[in-house]
């Protein structure tokens, strides 16, 4: 399907390699492949670079249930915890960022934690075996495996940094029990990392990149959204020194000017589920980085694909396109948030009542609100049967498909007028400009005009909680406090999410205290959890 996705599948016994260690004699062994023998050859870094690619794959989806895009929708003013009226209430710890709610939960992202480790060990190592190969003939190659590498372990820091905060920073493979780093120390890692990749990745139109791959344009992008992370959250001026907002904005300028990367020209092609036929494929230029993901998951431990989407779906419920799911649900304000004008909003969320889903399972829906994501659903076909399960998954849960998209060529316009772009403006109107078509109107380009923008453009992506949050944190937490009636199992229920609670824990999470107990006291809680 996906040139990266084969890659993946034909390269995982490479995959476990990295585990592998030195015997304890000192003999070289014949038949069995370790750390010190594999790195002979380019091929063989590529092979060990499949890996670190599989690494954030798994991370990023092949997590179930409580996986980084799904806790950082959840987390937002989107989305409700939702889930069957009968489950557990670890959806609604998170949502409402309350313990107490679930206090047998002590582990919410335990596997999420492990598998965050295991892919920045495999970049860790690849990065440290990466010149016991002789690169003499093709020098330029070992810089594009070693930027790809950091990319990845780059990204996948980002993620738990701004899920946890304070968390042990390896850059190099290591069995020690050490402490929290400071979150200075873990952005330094990660700007150095993205600035080295976007320097040294190849200056290469988009599109004469294999699909999947990191670009240099895709480590400009980061870079910005991290900088602007960091120098928000942490109300700095810069980025640990490394990067000033000149320099992010000139990254992505850059790639605007030069990445080949674009609009489709209608919003609605970007999602599988708003535009069934029409869909644009996940290789079309607006997609500046993604994670690629697959159907061929099964439960012998091949986690190639999209396990955390199941949870977005309708509870229980099939209509086609749209497949069943185990129905986390939509804030209506998102919905409400957009002009009637504006073609994002039908593309983005499932309607149950203006859209005349006949829906029938409030009975065994928690937090019913009326709204679905449409962005990130499950499919169906016209039999009703299970899209995944018809082109080769093994069941609706574990087969989901969809690529989760990290950054899209909208982001960056909107990143490039935030950080004050000569073109701003010009940036702005053709993100609203492709939203309203003949019924667009130009707004001035303002701070506030840009957030709501990110609001709707971007909305249900798993983006915009962390653009609350580096607004500050009390605005983060006066934004989502909300109290209001739901559905539980067809009865009305108060909802209540308080600015406190998220105060108390600076909008971070839990971390696993089996990793807590595990370092013997040496990691410790965040606050609230």
């Amino acid at each position: 399907m996906k040139y990266i996705k084969l890659y993946m599948l034909l390269g995982l016994s490479a995959c476990t390699l990295l585990s592998c260690s030195k015997d304890y004699l000192d003999a070289e062994p014949l038949t069995q492949l370790t750390d010190s023998n594999f790195y002979q050859s380019p091929d063989d870094a590529y092979a060990a670079l499949v890996g670190c690619y599989d690494g954030m794959q798994r991370a990023v989806g092949g997590i179930g249930g409580l996986s980084y895009p799904v806790a950082s929708m959840v987390m937002s003013d989107n989305f409700y915890g939702g889930g069957g009226s009968a489950d557990g209430f670890g959806f609604q710890a998170v949502d409402e960022f309350d313990v107490t709610r679930a206090p047998a939960d002590q582990n919410l992202y335990g596997g999420l934690w492990d598998a965050y480790y295991k892919g920045v060990y495999r970049c860790n190592v690849l990065i440290q075996k990466i010149d016991q190969i002789d690169w003499s003939e093709n020098p330029a190659l070992r810089e594009r495996y070693l930027s790809e590498a950091r990319v990845i372990r780059g990204y996948l820091y980002f993620q738990m940094v701004k899920m946890w905060g304070n968390i042990p920073l390896l850059t190099e493979p290591s069995p020690d029990n050490i402490p929290q780093a400071t979150p200075e120390e873990v952005y330094t890692v990660i700007a150095e990392d993205l600035s080295f990749a976007a320097e040294n990745l190849p200056m290469q139109a988009y599109s004469a990149v294999e699909p999947g791959r990191i670009t240099k344009w895709a480590a400009k992008s980061l870079l910005a959204r991290v900088y602007l992370y960091y120098t928000g959250y942490y109300n700095q001026p810069d980025l640990v020194g490394v990067v000033s907002r000149t320099e992010a904005l000139g990254h992505v300028e850059d790639v605007i000017a030069s990445s080949g990367h674009g609009l489709l020209s209608d919003f609605s092609t970007l999602w599988p589920a708003a535009s069934v036929n029409n869909f644009a494929g996940e290789n079309n230029e607006e997609i500046v980085f993604s994670v690629k993901l697959t159907y061929t998951s099964d439960y012998n431990g091949n986690t190639d694909g999209n396990l955390w989407m199941v949870m977005l779906g309708m509870r229980e419920y099939t209509y086609t396109p749209y497949g069943n799911g185990w129905g986390v649900t939509v804030n209506s304000d998102i919905y409400n948030a957009f002009n009637t004008n504006d073609t994002r909003r039908d593309a983005s969320i499932i309607a149950i009542n203006e859209q005349e889903v006949p829906f029938d399972k409030l009975a065994n829906q928690r937090e019913y609100s009326g709204y679905y994501t449409k962005k990130y659903t499950p499919m169906a076909d016209d039999a009703g049967n299970s899209l995944a399960v018809k082109l080769g998954g093994v069941d609706f849960q574990i087969g989901q498909y969809q690529d989760f998209y990290v950054i899209r060529y909208a982001d960056v316009l909107l990143m490039a007028a935030e950080l004050g772009s000569p073109s701003a403006q010009s940036y702005f109107d053709e993100v609203r400009q492709r939203a309203y078509g003949d019924n667009f109107t130009q707004i001035a380009v303002t701070p506030a005009s840009i957030q709501n923008e990110r609001r709707l453009e971007l909305a249900l992506e798993g983006v915009r909680y962390w653009d609350l949050l580096r607004q500050g944190v009390d605005v983060a937490a006066n934004t989502i406090a909300t109290s209001r009636t739901l559905l539980n199992a067809g009865a009305e229920v108060q909802k209540t999410i308080t600015a406190a609670n998220i105060q108390k824990t600076q909008g971070l999470q839990q971390i696993p205290n089996n990793q807590i107990t595990l370092s013997d006291g040496v990691l410790k809680q965040n606050p609230g959890w």
